[in-house]
């Protein structure tokens, strides 16, 4: 049975090449990712989603506002890792993710083929999705979702700009992924939004280079600045 937290892609003739790649990404991805004192990549995604998911976090929300959360989120995940921040960042790219699975139509045979994505099980995936942070930006949706894709689109670019020097990889995945999901109509257009928080996930995973103390919600705030500028 496929989940209904899944991000459906349609038909469209040479997709399925790019869907093998983004597997064989990050199954790459979580092979690089550290096994060092038992702390792996997918025991981490775990770990953060049962956190979000406890008594804990819950009360925790009583008391901070979303952004706090997201830092809150972080130290936690840099702990784990026994500072590691490569680790914690593209633990909580996959922690964070409103999904667990990606499918897709196959063309000519019309069949629906899903892809499962690091995740937590689904008892405890259902309770994180509700949990997690989802004011992040001052515009943010006042629903059940809001802008909780926000954070992995944050996340990963931090953590591509934090390992990626040699050319600015995490701009032109940003940029890929939101003009392939266009093209695709996976979301039916261009979220300029997401590329904000791309942006801002880019300037928190080289800043973080020079300043080992930063916490995310000092980028994600700039947000505010850039909304302001353009609605004052």
């Amino acid at each position: 049975m496929i989940s209904k937290y899944a991000l459906h892609f349609p038909r469209r003739g040479g997709f399925l090449l790019v869907a093998f790649i983004f597997s064989f990404f990050t199954y790459s991805v979580s092979l690089f990712s550290c096994e060092k004192n038992n702390t792996s990549f997918l025991s981490g995604v775990v770990y953060i989603s049962k956190y979000i998911s406890s008594e804990d976090f819950i009360r925790l929300k009583k008391h901070k506002n979303d952004l706090e959360l997201v830092d809150t989120l972080y130290a936690k995940a840099v702990k784990y890792y026994e500072g590691d921040k490569s680790e914690a960042m593209l633990c909580l790219t996959f922690s964070l993710l409103p999904f667990n699975t990606i499918t897709i139509e196959l063309p000519v045979l019309n069949l629906h083929v899903t892809f499962p994505l690091p995740s937590a099980n689904e008892k405890i995936f259902v309770k994180k999705l509700k949990e997690q942070p989802k004011e992040i930006f001052c515009d943010s949706q006042k629903n059940d979702f809001g802008d909780k894709d926000k954070l992995s689109h944050f996340f990963a670019n931090a953590f591509l700009a934090y390992n990626v020097s040699f050319f600015n990889l995490s701009k032109f995945m940003g940029i890929f992924v939101e003009i392939f999901e266009a093209t695709l109509k996976v979301q039916g257009s261009l979220d300029h939004r997401d590329i904000i928080a791309n942006n801002l996930g880019e300037l928190f995973g080289v800043s973080i280079k020079h300043n080992q103390h930063l916490m995310p919600s000092k980028a994600l705030a700039i947000y505010s600045l850039l909304y302001l500028r353009v609605n004052p």
